[in-house]
């Protein structure tokens, strides 16, 4: 038990010491609300989900997308309604279905075809077999190209199904499609925002009393973080609208994470410096310029480095993952703002009652208990080599999950409950077997068309291919692979077709449709990730290195996290494979959960180097790690739960991708913050001592001390144990 002599309460110097600073603060924050607040219930009406927005503009299936687009009447939509029943279709049904072909045809003209019903396309109806029957007799089915005028799929949807709603009995209807499946996927994402905010404020809200036990102080944090989100949203609405930046509604739910999760974490680490603070000084307003002294570098550290990992986003090809750099990086910067600015300005103004009822007392006599943390800390100094094999133990075991399904998750295996456009395309692929792709459109010159339609009829994988119409001087065909949507057998049909009409001399005929869109997405997020990922780490690496001066320690540091985030992967995968019985992980999770991981993930490492290399300078490289172990452990411990909480809330929501990436993110950062940072980063230090910090003045053998004194605690350490 150590006793320390506090400072007095003197009053501190300068301009920081007048009453009017918090005050003038909070004024400005609720001036900046009065223009942000209604900014940012705006940001809803940027977001986009369109492939043309999303993929890059050089994509095969974008400029597809952008041809149909600025058609008259937009993009149509394309519904498939298939009707079946187990015993077989009976006169009645047949008839039924005619009666609604021919009603949908009425009410949304002229676009109504049935690609899929012959070889020849046409409008209208009663031209051609708009009704195609199943060999098995026991299914019916026709395609709906509904123009863009009448609404979008999630408008058009619910009314198509109202009208087929009159059937005879036993005869069962799926509506799906891409048009369809879109409407579901819209249906899923629709009040997202909503939800995700006031699910994040319930459990931060929880969390925080949990932590701190007290009635009142929870509301400070969540009041300053509150703030920061709108104030976020509203940035982001007005960088959409200045720069064009992509904004689609996945990103929009991680930016509301992002912003409380780290928010959080930043309060958490100033309350335990400012709490600190009050023991050694009497008048709040020098305990918080002590606080901020202490915990703002670290947080300033902190925020630049996911800031930069974010911003590294910058180069990626996909406009979606592009896009999530500018929109995160804002709402870093909102939140690092708040948590530095409008935080401290309501708890100094609050002053020592805010903790009631475990008030932090001033006084000259300060004990130190030992607590858990200091345990901890004695115990892996005692057995360095059993804690870093261990915990390295533990993360490969973790990392053997990375042999699981780790295979592309198709767009009909997002939904955690099959609607009914998914159940559709299993009804269509078990009756219409040879036509179980979902449809691509080939865009070519007019007097190309036919030459190009009889190379696309002998490519190997397509089912059928049928000539449309001819519109600003492009023809189009309509295209049906055989194999089942977004597997790998479509795609190698989507590359072949691609080869094969690409090498039609002066055709310049480009390949589109959801599953080509789909392909592009999965190359492109491949290719990204070959960039992004080598470029994160060489930016967090750097940053590191400049906090630390060291070029020893940011290696270490940032090995730790690479493992790290291989054993959450594999041991999410485990989870997602065997557990919740996904069918793969979606094209985007990868690269999204290693920026979080790594990013955040080194928010930790740089809460406890920093203050472990704070330490070094008075106490040496041993002593100095358990100090910081002990000062920071509780801190990161609950800033750990609290970040992991707020990604969990994803994990809530009825969509297989997001669910992976909450999941990842939460048990990462878990294991992070439990593990790595507690157990495996001290255990690392005690075992390299002085020479982690390495170029540096402290990996030599002697510290000199500002008041002349040295330090050489690392020169006689015992030897190591097991």
């Amino acid at each position: 038990m150590a006793v320390n002599t506090a400072p007095s309460g003197e009053a501190p110097p300068g301009r920081l010491a007048g009453r009017w600073v918090p005050w003038l603060v909070i004024a400005l924050w609720v001036a900046l609300a009065v223009v942000m607040v209604p900014l940012s219930g705006k940001l809803s009406s940027v977001t986009t989900d369109k492939a043309a927005d999303n993929l890059p503009a050089s994509a095969d299936s974008t400029k597809v997308a952008v041809h149909e687009d600025s058609q008259p009447g937009g993009e149509a939509s394309t519904f498939v309604l298939v009707y079946h029943r187990a015993g077989g279709i009976t006169d009645a049904d047949r008839a039924t279905v005619e009666r609604h072909y021919n009603a949908l045809a009425k009410r949304y003209p002229p676009k109504v075809a049935a690609p899929a019903g012959g070889e020849e396309g046409g409008e209208g109806e009663g031209e051609g077999p708009e009704v195609r029957p199943s060999a098995d007799g026991k299914a019916l089915m026709f395609s709906l190209d509904v123009s863009a005028a009448y609404g979008g799929p999630e408008i058009i949807v619910g009314p198509l199904r109202d009208v087929t709603k009159d059937r005879p009995a036993g005869l069962e209807l799926d509506v799906t499609g891409p048009a369809a499946i879109e409407a579901d996927m819209e249906a899923v994402f629709d009040g997202i925002d909503t939800q995700v905010l006031l699910t994040t404020v319930i459990v931060v809200t929880l969390l925080l009393i949990l932590t701190y036990r007290s009635p009142v102080l929870w509301f400070v944090p969540l009041v300053a973080v509150g703030a920061a989100a709108l104030t976020a949203m509203a940035t982001v609405y007005l960088l959409v609208k200045g720069f064009g930046i992509v904004i689609n509604d996945q990103n929009s739910a991680l930016l509301t994470i992002l912003v409380f999760g780290v928010g959080t974490d930043y309060a958490l680490l100033l309350i335990s410096r400012y709490r600190e603070a009050l023991h050694h000084h009497e008048n709040v307003r020098v305990a918080m310029v002590h606080a901020l002294r202490g915990a703002a570098p670290a947080i300033l550290a902190s925020a630049a480095t996911v800031v930069a990992g974010l911003l590294c986003l910058l180069v990626a090809d996909l406009n979606s993952t592009s896009g999530l750099g500018p929109i995160g990086a804002a709402g870093i910067l909102c939140a690092l703002v708040a948590m530095l600015t409008l935080f401290p300005a309501m708890l100094v103004l609050l002053g020592r009652r805010i903790f009631w009822p475990a008030i932090p007392r001033f006084s000259t006599a300060v004990q130190d208990k030992p607590g858990l943390w200091e345990r901890l800390g004695s115990a892996i100094s005692r057995r360095r080599w059993v804690a870093t094999l261990g915990s390295l133990g533990i993360l490969g075991v973790l990392a053997v999950g990375l042999a699981g399904n780790t295979g592309a998750l198709r767009e009909q295996d997002q939904f955690v409950s099959a609607p009914e456009s998914v159940k559709g395309f299993t009804v269509l692929s078990q009756h219409f077997p040879e036509l179980g792709g979902q449809p691509m459109t080939i865009l070519t010159r007019p007097e190309y068309q036919e030459q190009v339609l009889n190379v696309v009829k002998g490519t190997r994988g397509v089912a059928q291919a049928v000539p449309g119409e001819t519109s600003r001087g492009w023809a189009d065909i309509s295209v049906f692979p055989t194999d089942a949507p977004d597997t790998v057998a479509e795609y190698d049909t989507i590359k072949r077709v691609r080869t094969a009409v690409h090498a039609v001399s002066g055709a310049e005929a480009i390949v589109g449709g959801p599953s080509a869109e789909h392909l592009d997405t999965e190359v492109t997020t491949t290719r990204d990730e070959k960039l992004v990922i080598p470029l994160v780490l060489a930016v967090v690496l750097i940053i590191l290195g400049l906090l630390l001066r060291a070029i020893v320690a940011p290696l270490i540091l940032m090995t730790t996290v690479i493992v790290s985030f291989a054993a959450a992967f594999g041991g999410s995968v485990f989870v997602f494979d065997t557990i919740l019985g996904f069918k793969g992980i979606d094209y985007s999770v990868p690269l999204l959960a290693f920026l979080f991981l790594v990013a955040l993930g080194v928010d930790y490492n740089i809460f406890l180097a920093s203050r472990a290399r704070e330490e070094t300078v008075r106490l040496g490289t041993k002593e100095g790690m358990l100090k910081a172990l002990s000062a920071t452990g509780g801190v990161i411990t609950s800033a750990g739960l609290v970040l992991a909480a707020t990604f969990a809330v994803l994990a809530t929501l009825p969509l297989v991708m997001l669910i992976e990436v909450g999941f990842l993110v939460a048990f990462g950062v878990l294991l992070d913050a439990l593990l790595v940072r507690s157990v495996l980063v001290p255990a690392l230090t005690l075992l390299i001592g002085r020479r982690m910090w390495w170029p540096s003045r402290l990996s030599r053998p002697a510290v000199e001390l500002p008041d002349g004194q040295q330090s050489l605690a690392d020169d006689k350490e015992p030897a190591l144990q097991l």
